[in-house]
Order: structure tokens, then C-alpha cells, then sequence
């Protein structure tokens, strides 16, 4: 049976036994970048993409003798190596790698890379990529013409600015190499805003560090009032807010819209419990906005955006959630929670928090009219002080609707 042979290219090239190995196949994968590297082989070149046509050219051809593919770097981070593996099986495919563009960019800088996260980009959509950068420590990135170091720079300083935080747009630096490993290779490092306003050339890699510390609030779950920055006890409560993030049933890469999100008690335990989820904390109050960025700031809770504005006014321009909480609703609650119905994900849900006697009326109605399947729970309160003392809370009423 005929193999596949996949060569890792770095700052070498061709070795030479890459070239006996290149002499035996009748048929050779290169992209444009590596075309030359293959000149005067007497082989067939099939190009890389897309990669859907040349798997089937490599399965249709490789009846012909071995294939020889060429590729960046090490074919197994984050390279073509995966993808012949699981098309043609780990008994057909040998991999012979070079260094890394990720090695190359680390060496550079002498960053040691054993305790980086790494993160690709390829076709993926950047909206959500800044909680993943800003965890602290070593990110190693790898971009793409869309999503490329000075756009991604320019993103985090503007959530950087949007919570008024300057101490961390000041902490946070990224080094960039462009071609590494080709005579073309530049490499670049600077603040934040240094780098969002240059242009880099693709391909390139991405080093973004941000020193870890240690975050306020131990634990996932279960912070306090007194711990929350809210104002004058504007704030859910802590055995209610157990029991709403129990009944939102989140997993860990929702995308959770808090609605009227008051001091965002709600969307911070919720970032805090499910890191990999997006948190959108929506709240028209200047004051208890303040205190959301204030609350994202102290528990780094950069999962968390603020979105300043009305309900269902500002839904436009968020992503459709998973899941929706509303807290408060202005007085609007059938437009807002139809509206946010309309964009509910399959499977989503709504949980309402009733505090007023009309929201409690009206609330599950509204819901089974939009096509929910609703139940509720009344959640009541007492708490007893050292002294012993008996404090009792009004009753809450949570409705939770699935699609």
C-alpha cells in the first residue's frame, strides 16, 4: 500500500532526504508558497486547496505510488498532518516535521512555550476571542487574513476602554512574526495600541501575554452582596441568583443575554461559573452600568460586555443567545421577551425573574403565547443574622421557558 509522506518546511527547506523521499512520489501536494521547492521533480503537483478536492486527488492518485505533501512547519500543529491522518489512517501517513512557526516566534523572543495556551483562528470568528486572550498568562495565536494581530489588538483596546480599564490595556503586550522561517521573516512587539496600528503581512503568528494574578472572589460560584459593587441594594439576591443561574442551565459556550441587568450580579456569576461562555449585560442606567464594569474589573470578568441601552432596542446588534435572563424589563417585558424569542437559539431558554405583583400576572402568559413551554417556582427568603435576628424577604416568583 502506498504512503503519504508529509514534510514539514522550515528555515531549510528541502533536506536531502526530503528530496530521496520526493524523488519516489509520482505525485507531490504544494501550495504556491512552496511550488519552487518542487521545481524539476518529474511528479505531478496537485495544489493545496482546497483541501476537500486535493484529499480526493491524493485517494484517487496514490494508487500510482507514494504522495509526497509539503507543509508548514510542524504538519501536526495545527497543519494538514490531522487531516491526512483522519482521511488515510496513522499506518499510511509519515510526518517528518520542522520547527514550528510557533517555536520560531518564541525563540525569537526567548518566551518559553510550555506553558502557552494556543489558539487558531482560521475560519473562525473573532467576536468572541478576546476572553480568551485576556486570562492572563501566554496565548499563542495563530491569525488569518481576517483575523489578523492588528485587528485583534484594536479589539481588546476597545473592550479595554469600554470597561474604563487603563491598567490592563497598559499590561498587555504581543509579539508577531510575518514568513517566519522564509528570507521574508520581520518580527515585531509592542503595547496594544502600537501593534492595532500597524498592517502585518500574512502569514503571521501571534504572541499575546498578560500576567496572571490573582483573581478576587475565590471559588466559581456564591459571591456575596457586600462583595458586589451595586447601589443603594439594587442587587439579586444570593439564593435567588443561585436559583436563576440554576434554572438558566447554562453550558460552557453559551452566549447568555442578561437582561436589565442591574449591578450584573447575575452575568458575573454566570462568567464565573462558565469561563467559556459570552456574557451580555444589558442595562440603560448610567449608574448601574458603572457598576458593571466596575464588577468586571475587580473579578476579571472579561466574558462580561456591557451593553449600554434599552430593551429589546439593543438586541439588533448582539449575537442570538442560548440563553436569556431578565431581571428587569422597563415595563416592556411582552416586547422584550418577544423579541427575544424571535432570536432564542434551538433549545434556548428564558428565565424571568418576577419581583412586582403585575410581571408574576402576566409573565407566563406572555410566555405560552410565544410558544414556550413555561413552569415557575416561588423562591422565599429568610436569613438569620449571629445575633439570631429574622430578616424576611419579599417572595420571587421564576418563570423559565423552553423553546
Amino acid at each position: 500500500m502506498s504512503e503519504i509522506h508529509v514534510i514539514g518546511i522550515g528555515p531549510d527547506g528541502l533536506t536531502g532526504k526530503h528530496r530521496a523521499i520526493l524523488a519516489d512520489c509520482p505525485v507531490i501536494v504544494a501550495s504556491s508558497r512552496f511550488r519552487s521547492l518542487v521545481d524539476g521533480f518529474e511528479a505531478v503537483i496537485l495544489p493545496v486547496a482546497p483541501v476537500k478536492g486535493m484529499l480526493a486527488a491524493v485517494s484517487e492518485r496514490s494508487e500510482q505510488g507514494d504522495v509526497g505533501v509539503l507543509a508548514s512547519g510542524d504538519p501536526l500543529f495545527f497543519g494538514i498532518g490531522r487531516t491526512l491522518i483522519e482521511k488515510f489512517g496513522r499506518d499510511r501517513v509519515r510526518i517528518y516535521p520542522a520547527f514550528s512557526a510557533m517555536q520560531l516566534l518564541c525563540a525569537h523572543f526567548n518566551e518559553a512555550w510550555d506553558d502557552a495556551r494556543f489558539v487558531s483562528m482560521h475560519g473562525r470568528d473573532s467576536a468572541h476571542v478576546v476572553p480568551i486572550l485576556l486570562q492572563g498568562g501566554k496565548a499563542v495565536v495563530l491569525t488569518d487574513r481576517a483575523n489578523s494581530p492588528d485587528r485583534l489588538a484594536g479589539m481588546i483596546v476597545d473592550y479595554c476602554l469600554e470597561i474604563e480599564d487603563q491598567e490592563l490595556l497598559a499590561e498587555c503586550s504581543i509579539m508577531v512574526g510575518e514568513n517566519l522561517g522564509s528570507k521574508q521573516e520581520r518580527y515585531v512587539q509592542g503595547r496594544l495600541a502600537e501593534i492595532a496600528g500597524q498592517q502585518f503581512v500574512d502569514p503571521n503568528l501571534m504572541l499575546f501575554k498578560r500576567p496572571s494574578g490573582t483573581v478576587a472572589g475565590g471559588g466559581i460560584l456564591g459571591l456575596q452582596e457586600d462583595e458586589i459593587c451595586h447601589s443603594r441594594g439594587l442587587i439579586t439576591k444570593n439564593e435567588v441568583r443561585a436559583a436563576a443561574l440554576h434554572h438558566l442551565r447554562l453550558s460552557p459556550h453559551d452566549i447568555l443575554w442578561d437582561v436589565g441587568a442591574g449591578s450584573g450580579s447575575v452575568s458575573l456569576e454566570a462568567s464565573r461559573l462558565c469561563p467559556g461562555s459570552y456574557v451580555y449585560a444589558i442595562e440603560r442606567s448610567e449608574e448601574q452600568l458603572a457598576n458593571i464594569k466596575a464588577n468586571i474589573r475587580k473579578y476579571q470578568a472579561y466574558n462580561v460586555r456591557p451593553v449600554p441601552g434599552p430593551a429589546p432596542d439593543v438586541f439588533s446588534g448582539l449575537p442570538s443567545p442560548d440563553r436569556v435572563f431578565i431581571g428587569g424589563s422597563g415595563g416592556c417585558l411582552a416586547e422584550v421577551a418577544a423579541a427575544a424569542v424571535r432570536r432564542l437559539a434551538p433549545g434556548g431558554r428564558i428565565v424571568v425573574n418576577a419581583v412586582i405583583e403585575k410581571t408574576r400576572t402576566e409573565a407566563p402568559q406572555l410566555m405560552r403565547d410565544l410558544g414556550l413551554r413555561v413552569w415557575s417556582s416561588e423562591i422565599n427568603v429568610k436569613r438569620y443574622g449571629e445575633d439570631g435576628r429574622e430578616k424576611v424577604f419579599n417572595p420571587i416568583t421564576i418563570f423559565v421557558g423552553e423553546v
